[in-house]
């Protein structure tokens, strides 16, 4: 940063020296018709412009890599803070809104910083040495600066403050541009399967012309600001020719000292209307850098423990102890007084009516979130303290939308374990009953994933997930109704095979479906986010009323009892 503003400050020096040296050539070479003073000092002027010339280029350079460092740091920061979000403040500020911060907030600062290397620098030292040297040739006729300069200042002033409200709104529109289109291009089966086409390009067209009204009214704006600047630079010009040519007249001044003031009140000027572009860019920078700022300073509910602890043991026992959830601001608990203990080789099943709590009963293991109150025990650890890479290694979570990211079925069952070999990938894939599908696709392994696995239907990413979790081998497994695209006949084998495969690790499974979870060792029942009912099949059959409309739901009397 130093090495820039000292070759920027080089280049402006060089630069306000040129208009001197051109008047002594005026004035002491052509007009008294010394040939050899004029080659001298056009060597002079020669030199000092290669100095301008490569101060200019060296200061552009280091200021460019500076302000894509700064960019890149920037870019990097947020990613990371983003990293230790919790689901809550992800939900909170929106993943649309993530992306603009991270991409076009952080090119508007980084935008902002080359300009002020390559022009703040240099616009207060033109400036003031424009001023200075001016005076110098001709007090009386620098006076004229007295009049355009604030003139000049008055209307960027005016111009910069009533912008500053339309790029907030500007940057807002671009998060709404952003949400619009990701929900659309996540979407467009939803919008084909319900002709949707004419309605979503009406949306979109409706947001893409709010972004245009404002981006227009900034327009406007700039487009005020340039003629009034012209129009400030050309009549000053005028007046210094007018009122210098009378002084040459009545031999108060000569003729080179009138180019010079001429070429000083320019650079005055000049300097003025690159401190002017500056200002017009600090108002969208400076909303970009609250928003980046936000980001930054935004603190996840979910701290990492200060004193991270390893467990004693790695059995993989899971304890609930009166946990209680509410999301910030919500006036119930989705959660209140759950207890329930989950034992190595034994499958415990969690089922109720929608909303009642099952998944954010199941992501509070892995601490996607905290619990409000009550505590969450891995291995008799509470998860609040538990070293974050131990809770990883024991807790294995299959959610209920699984995502795969773009690569190939290999690296994505990598995802947790990259040094699982083939073989290991293989078995995981005909545990998850996933084998088949992936030796019929032309790569196998290596087959590419787009984003998301939206290549491959909902059943099959399904069982990808399953068998990625299955090569990770954690000691605890959350299938959050990881059932649900698969038909029954591939759900029975895929259990069976799960029984056998981690037949040593605690299981717990949420679902929807009866037939999923009904030989399951214990059943825990929610409803309205408490636990009214726990136990065998056959017991909550007979004493849990919940339960029993559930099962009745989706099998008969006989089915049920069978």
């Amino acid at each position: 940063m130093a090495l820039v503003v000292v070759f920027q400050f080089v280049q402006t020096l060089a630069t306000l020296y040129l208009p001197t040296l051109n008047a002594d050539i005026i004035d002491d070479g052509v007009v008294k018709g010394d040939t050899g003073y004029i080659m001298r000092i056009g060597l002079v002027m020669l030199a000092v412009t290669l100095v301008q010339i490569t101060c200019a280029t060296v200061a552009v350079y280091y200021g460019a890599r500076t302000s894509m460092a700064l960019g890149r740091d920037l870019r990097a920061a947020i990613f990371h803070r983003v990293q230790g979000f919790s689901a809550q403040e992800v939900g909170r500020l929106g993943a649309p809104s993530l992306i603009t911060r991270t991409t076009n907030d952080v090119q508007q600062v980084q935008l902002l910083v080359l300009m002020a290397f390559t022009m703040m620098v240099a616009a207060p030292i033109m400036c003031v040495g424009g001023i200075v040297l001016a005076l110098n040739q001709d007090a009386a006729l620098s006076s004229l600066l007295l009049v355009a300069l604030p003139v000049m200042i008055a209307v960027v002033a005016v111009i910069v403050v009533r912008m500053r409200p339309l790029f907030r709104t500007m940057q807002e529109r671009i998060d709404r541009i952003n949400q619009v289109l990701r929900e659309q291009i996540a979407g467009i089966r939803v919008i084909r399967a319900f002709v949707r086409d004419r309605y979503e390009r009406e949306r979109f067209a409706g947001d893409n012309d709010r972004l245009t009204e404002v981006s227009l009214r900034v327009g406007r704006l700039m487009a005020l600001m340039f003629p009034t600047v012209m129009l400030v630079v050309n009549v000053s010009s005028v007046a210094v020719v007018w009122f210098g040519g009378h002084r040459i007249a009545d031999g108060a001044m000569e003729v080179g000292a009138l180019t010079a003031v001429i070429s000083y009140l320019m650079q005055i000027l000049m300097s003025v209307m690159m401190a002017m572009f500056m200002f017009m860019m600090i108002p969208r920078a400076e909303v970009c850098a609250e928003r980046i700022e936000e980001v930054l300073a935004t603190e996840t509910t979910v701290h990492p423990p200060a004193s991270p602890v390893v467990p004693a043991r790695s059995d993989g026992e899971l304890e609930l102890r009166s946990v209680d959830f509410r999301y910030p601001g919500a006036e119930e608990p989705v959660l209140c007084g759950v207890s329930f203990a989950a034992r190595p080789g034994r499958t415990t099943a969690i089922i109720g009516s929608t909303g009642s709590g099952k998944t954010t009963l199941l992501n509070l293991i892995p601490r996607l979130f905290d619990a409000s109150a009550g505590e969450v025990l891995v291995d008799g650890v509470n998860v609040r303290d538990l070293d974050p890479g131990a809770l990883s290694r024991a807790v294995g979570l299959v959610p209920q939308s699984p995502y795969l990211f773009s690569g190939t079925v290999a690296s994505n069952l990598r995802y947790g374990r990259p040094d699982a070999t083939d073989e290991e990938l293989w078995r995981a894939l005909e545990v998850a009953q996933a084998r088949e599908f992936v030796e019929a696709m032309p790569g196998g392994l290596d087959e590419p994933i787009s984003q998301g696995g939206t290549n491959v239907s909902g059943g099959q990413r399904q069982r990808l997930a399953i068998a990625r979790t299955l090569v990770h081998r954690p000691e605890i497994y959350l299938f959050d109704d990881s059932f649900s695209a698969l038909d029954y006949a591939t759900d029975a084998r895929l259990r069976a095979a799960l029984a056998e495969e981690i037949a040593d690790a605690t299981i717990v499974i949420v679902a929807q479906r009866v037939s999923t979870i009904r030989d399951a060792d214990r059943i825990i029942v929610l409803e309205d986010g408490r636990v009214v009912g726990s136990g065998t099949h056959g017991e909550l059959m007979d004493g849990c009323p919940t339960y029993r409309e559930i099962v009745l739901s989706q099998l008969t009397e006989q089915e049920a009892a069978a």
